[in-house]
């Protein structure tokens, strides 16, 4: 858990924020400045931009959804809107006072506002964000969006709801990165460069893969992987034409990995359809199971 000192300087930084921003907006300004001034002027001209020119992106209907169950659920927990339940004890109910017993209503209404106006920046944000997000979907290797469109990657892969979908995500992520490498070929430290991340996104969406086939005993996900290595080794094949010798030996090496990706998936096949129990011994495609009573 963090610190008392770290929450309270953290309350501080967002009070100091609202305050700064409502200044911004026209309020009453105070005399009297804060040592996070400095550190919390980009974020309040960023603030000021976004309300008086904001940014004109398309936003789709399930975005909008999500993003109103965030907000409601941060709202909920951060107690915005509510009052306190009647049943509640006077004892929890202590409103803030000094250290003399006064009431202290502007504390209180500073906080309000320093919570709103996260909320809103949250909400302000990740519109902004999702109209850069949509504008690095074609972006590749060496372009100025490419680092956002891996971030959005990253993002998908921590909002995923279990194993199964990180793999799923993880294989996408593969064919996306064979997309870069078809408009790379050519350049043969980028070409190279990307066919090794896609080779990564495919191991790791692999080995997601097979392990729940293997906990599980089901070949569901070894459907899906079988489906992904099918087209995904007929697309990577066509990078063959008209590629230099160099291309070619490095597009060689991630065929043969869908190969060895495609002896696994059968292998783990066949033990689940002989009841053999889950393998102990695994590597960078997962579970190795072993082979079955009279196979040959």
């Amino acid at each position: 858990m963090p610190a008392v000192d770290d929450i309270l300087i953290s309350r501080r930084r967002a009070e100091r924020f609202a305050q700064l921003l409502d200044e911004a907006n026209g309020a009453r300004r105070h005399h009297v400045r804060a040592r996070v001034d400095g550190q919390l002027a980009p974020l309040v001209a960023v603030g000021q931009r976004i309300s008086t020119d904001p940014p004109t992106v398309e936003v789709d209907q399930d975005f909008r959804t999500g993003l109103r169950a965030m907000l409601l659920a941060t709202a909920e927990r951060e107690g915005l809107g509510t009052t306190p339940a009647a049943s509640e004890p006077a004892a929890t109910k202590r409103p803030a006072t000094t250290t003399r017993g006064r009431l202290l209503p502007a504390v209180t209404a500073r906080r309000a506002r320093a919570r709103g106006a996260i909320l809103v920046g949250i909400a302000a944000g990740a519109i902004a964000v999702s109209g850069i997000s949509a504008a690095s979907e074609n972006a590749v290797p060496g372009d100025a969006l490419y680092g956002m469109k891996r971030s959005t990657e990253r993002a998908q892969l921590a909002l995923a709801s279990s194993d199964i979908s990180r793999g799923q995500l993880f294989l996408d992520f593969a064919r996306t990165r064979l997309g870069e490498a078809a408009e790379l070929r050519g350049d043969r430290i980028g070409y190279s460069a990307v066919l090794d991340d896609m080779d990564a996104d495919t191991r790791q969406g692999v080995r997601l893969l097979t392990t729940a086939a293997a906990q599980r005993a089901e070949p569901g996900s070894l459907d899906t992987l079988n489906a992904f290595v099918t087209g995904q080794r007929r697309a990577v094949s066509g990078l063959l034409d008209g590629s230099t010798r160099v291309d070619r030996e490095r597009t060689q090496r991630s065929l043969r990995l869908l190969d060895s990706i495609r002896e696994r998936s059968d292998s783990l096949r066949a033990a689940i359809a002989c009841g053999l129990p889950a393998p102990t011994a695994s590597d960078t495609l997962g579970p190795d199971p072993s082979t079955c009573p009279g196979a040959r």
